[in-house]
Formats: C-alpha cells, structure tokens, sequence
C-alpha cells in the first residue's frame, strides 16, 4: 500500500481545513483500493452487495455530479451521461465489477482532478451552486465540501471493513 494519506493541518482557516480533509479522504480511499486484482474490488461483505469497486465508481459519479453538475450547472460527461439512472439508480456500484482497478483509479483521479480545478476558480465559499433543484433548493459550496467529507467518510467506512475481509489490511 502507498505512503498514509498527509494529516489535514492541525490550525487550518476554514477552506484550508475543507479541502485537506477532503483530499484526506480521497487519498484514504485510494489506498483502500490500491493493489487489489480486479476480483477483490468485487467482493462483498456480509448480506451488502457494496465493493470496493463500486466505492470507488460511485465516488467519481458524486465527485462530477456536485462539482460539474451542480457547481458549474454543465452535464455529465461518460460513463455518466448515457445512463438512464431511473432505470438502473445503482449502475455506479454495480457497474464497477466489469471495469479494471487502473480504469477505477483512474475514472476516480480524473474526477477528483477536476473537482480542485473547478473548486480553485471559485473565490467565496458563500457562493451558491449554479444548479437549481426541481425543489428549489440551493446549496453554496461549503455546503458541498462539509457534504463531500461526509460522503466519502461513510464510504471509507465501508472500505475499512471490506479491506480487511480481504487480506486484514487495517489503519487509514
């Protein structure tokens, strides 16, 4: 497995903090998933059918739908596009048992690369997310990082406990 993932700073300004634990996070993830053959990414735990795979696949769509999709207001790029998710909610999890752990990594490297991209062009942590929900809700982009810790800690979650049904791999 890689190097830990970098402490987030132990003084950080708000944004600071934010971003650190996010890429924290992600980094996290990454070494749950680095190393394993594309069969152990497909294995479950229990009676869930979530893997490590579709962790991971599932986290590139949340990555691109809050950043490029709800931030910037643009459409969803492939894989994501084409899909019919009222047919098929759960085609990033379950999708994942055909793809590589390269494509996976680097499905997920891609999404998180454009999600600090976006995320540096956007000055105020105030400002609302283009996209407005059928509801009418919108939510300002500090709502969207506290969102995608959260995320991502209830997913590394689950990597914890599927890595270590794997080959006892513990520790973040």
């Amino acid at each position: 497995m890689s190097p830990s993932p970098t402490d987030p700073t132990a003084a950080p300004n708000e944004r600071q903090g934010l971003e650190e634990f996010l890429d924290y996070y992600r980094a996290v993830l990454r070494r749950k998933v680095e190393g394993l053959a594309s069969a152990d990414l497909n294995r479950h735990v229990g009676a869930s059918p979530l893997t490590l795979g579709g962790i991971i696949k599932h986290l590139s769509l949340v990555e691109e739908q809050w950043f490029v999709e709800d931030i910037l207001d643009q459409e969803l790029s492939e894989p994501w596009a084409s899909i019919d998710w009222k047919a098929d909610p759960d085609w990033d999890f379950e999708s994942a048992a055909e793809d590589t752990p390269d494509y996976l990594l680097r499905l997920h490297a891609k999404a998180c690369e454009q999600s600090r991209e976006i995320l540096a062009g956007i000055d105020d942590l105030d400002t609302f997310v283009a996209h407005e929900r059928s509801s009418g809700d919108r939510f300002n982009v500090r709502w969207v990082l506290i969102h995608m810790i959260e995320e991502y800690a209830r997913h590394v979650g689950h990597a914890d406990l599927i890595r270590e049904s794997i080959d006892g791999a513990t520790g973040d």
